[in-house]
């Protein structure tokens, strides 16, 4: 299969509702493969997410959409590991502050339970569960950082404007997508997801 074939050809289904994630995910694919949202197969439901690991919560969307569909699919779930809150908030990352929270509560509530506080050690985990013509395969990024004691930013979403990655001196909110999608924790892993695909 020639790549100019598999360019033009090869289409994915991204199992999540997350505008954003979609967003940084096509700017790292490029014209490479076309992306579809849930909203493209008009599917408007919300995926259950009812594990205790990242990987099972991303092997669990991926399952439904395909389920339903026998559409190639991948989905991905993220955490943001604290090391004073003992790994936490973990897989709870987005649902941090409550069921219906916003980032901003999210993010208030991790800044109060961070407050006074010396170790702001963190690091950012997302896996990627990809099913391909049925068969299931994983892509893991992880990035290391710390909690910074205030926002700084206004680019990106979630924890962005206070996780400040280990050797830079900003934000993942200062940073534009490009230069984010290079060292985040979701670019990594949707750049392994993005070699297996053109090495097939």
């Amino acid at each position: 299969m020639s790549s100019t074939f598999f360019e033009i050809n090869m289409e994915l289904v991204f199992a999540t509702n997350n505008r954003h994630k979609l967003e940084e995910i096509q700017n790292l694919l490029g014209n490479k493969i076309k992306l579809l949202s849930l909203k493209d197969i008009s599917f408007f439901e919300e995926i259950p997410e009812d594990y205790d690991t990242l990987k099972e919560n991303a092997q669990q969307k991926a399952r439904y959409i395909y389920d339903r569909y026998k559409l190639n699919c991948f989905a991905d779930d993220t955490g943001l590991e604290i090391d004073y809150l003992n790994g936490a908030p973990g897989v709870l990352s987005a649902r941090y502050a409550g069921e219906s929270c916003s980032f901003e509560d999210n993010i208030v509530k991790t800044l109060k339970e961070l407050d006074g506080v010396e170790n702001r050690k963190a690091r950012f985990r997302t896996v990627i569960s990809l099913i391909l013509d049925g068969k299931e395969h994983y892509f893991e990024g992880a990035v290391d950082g710390e909690i910074l004691a205030e926002k700084h930013g206004d680019s990106g979403f979630g924890y962005d404007p206070i996780f400040r990655p280990l050797g830079f001196d900003k934000s993942f909110a200062e940073m534009d997508m490009d230069e984010k999608n290079k060292i985040s924790h979701r670019g990594r892993a949707a750049q392994k997801l993005v070699d297996f695909l053109l090495d097939r």
